[in-house]
């Protein structure tokens, strides 16, 4: 492990002495590798497949592990976006001069090698490659594995990239010992990692942000809600809480708590079980919400949990300060939603509410890089510093001070 961290620690001098033009052209190389190569990855894949039906896993999590030609050409794509974008290294951030003549710099500078522990799907592997390489940054994975084969064919096309324009393969890297073992060695190497992301489930997240020595940008679960307020246009509501849970229920940013004022819960109650139920989605509920439409007992575990399926809790609250109550306790920072036409409430709200991205009136699904403009992303982060929300390319970057002078000595 030291050997091969060591390795893509020295490679990452090199990524400093490419150009903007030359990483463009190099990450248009990339797209298009994963295009030509489509059928080596889809038959990869099909492993991964044929080995998580046996594994039983969920259909959530099997639909995040597959891929399919019209995915493999989004990844192809996202690359494309990602080489579009500004260049983030090497941008003036601030300048002045200060009282002693000195003229100062802040520079935007890559963070060196990061590591990128990640769960499930395989598209993550390109993005989070491709956006380490856009910002200089070497990139150390660690994918599931429930789709190491993926993975691993993805990373085989994108190094055979870097090997053809006579970059260093350790540039982009799966780590080579994926076990717990191997991950507990990664996440104390602070001699040559410079950063570790963790993305994925709960036990993941706990346990690196518990043990690293390295530092830690944590990508936490996404236990997000939907507060309906007395005040909504019902009809909008009840369509932006079924793209919340339904669109894509496996995924960080879909709902798992639905959160109804008490003041419109009779009437509002049965036309949302009435639409959920044609969703095919599996509802639970409190005490008071089983009064009004028959569902399972929602209990506090449930609320506590994030489902990546298509299971929904359903929560009475006493007004606006009822959701804000609710969600404090029960939040795990992500993305929180208000629907109400009134926006003193909508204010209250999102003040209130400390999360990385607060909605009025849209869905929670809106939380990723490229709904944000950032392009692709190497994760949502929970964190209050560095980084908060879709991290994208700037997310990235660090920065230090150029400091020019003309022969002055401190006093």
């Amino acid at each position: 492990m030291e050997l091969f961290l060591q390795e893509a620690k020295d490679s990452s001098r090199v990524l400093s002495t490419l150009s903007g033009r030359d990483k463009n052209r190099i990450l248009k190389e990339m797209a298009q590798a994963l295009r030509d190569n489509s059928l080596d990855l889809l038959n990869a894949n099909a492993i991964d497949m044929s080995e998580g039906k046996q594994n039983n896993l969920s259909s959530a999590l099997m639909d995040r592990l597959l891929l399919d030609e019209s995915r493999i050409d989004a990844m192809a794509v996202a690359i494309e976006e990602i080489a579009a974008l500004k260049e983030p290294v090497g941008r003036v951030l601030d300048g002045w001069i200060t009282e002693d003549g000195l003229k100062m710099e802040k520079v935007s500078v890559p963070i060196g090698v990061i590591g990128i522990i990640y769960e499930s799907r395989p598209n993550v592997t390109s993005d989070t490659a491709a956006l380490c390489f856009k910002s200089s940054n070497v990139c150390v994975l660690k994918g599931g594995k429930e789709a190491e084969h993926s993975n691993k064919a993805i990373a085989e096309i994108l190094k055979d990239v870097l090997i053809k324009n006579d970059l260093p393969p350790s540039l982009i890297s799966l780590i080579p010992d994926s076990s717990r073992a191997g991950v507990d060695k990664l996440i104390k190497m602070d001699k040559y990692v410079d950063l570790i992301i963790p993305r994925g489930g709960a036990g993941l997240i706990k346990h690196v942000s518990e043990n690293a020595t390295v530092s830690v940008v944590k990508h936490d679960k996404g236990q997000c809600h939907t507060y309906i307020d007395k005040e909504a246009n019902l009809k909008n509501a009840i369509a932006i809480a079924i793209n919340a849970k339904t669109q894509r229920p496996g995924v960080c940013n879909a709902m798992e708590t639905l959160l109804v004022d008490k003041a419109i819960a009779k009437d509002a109650l049965v036309k949302v079980e009435t639409a959920f139920k044609e969703a095919g989605t599996e509802l639970k509920g409190c005490a008071d919400t089983q009064e009004i439409i028959t569902v399972a007992n929602a209990t506090d575990e449930d609320f506590d949990t994030e489902y990546l399926a298509n299971i929904l809790n359903i929560k009475i609250v006493d007004g606006v300060e009822g959701a804000i109550e609710h969600i404090v306790r029960f939040s795990s920072g992500h993305s929180e939603a208000i629907i109400t036409e009134n926006i003193t409430t909508a204010e209250r709200f999102l003040n209130a509410i400390d999360a990385a991205a607060v909605y009025v009136n849209a869905s929670t699904r809106f939380t990723d890089g490229g709904s944000f403009g950032f392009g692709a992303e190497v994760g949502i982060s929970t964190n209050k510093l560095h980084a908060r929300g879709p991290m994208g390319i700037e997310g990235l970057t660090t920065y230090k001070f150029k400091i020019y002078g003309s022969g002055q000595v401190r006093l």
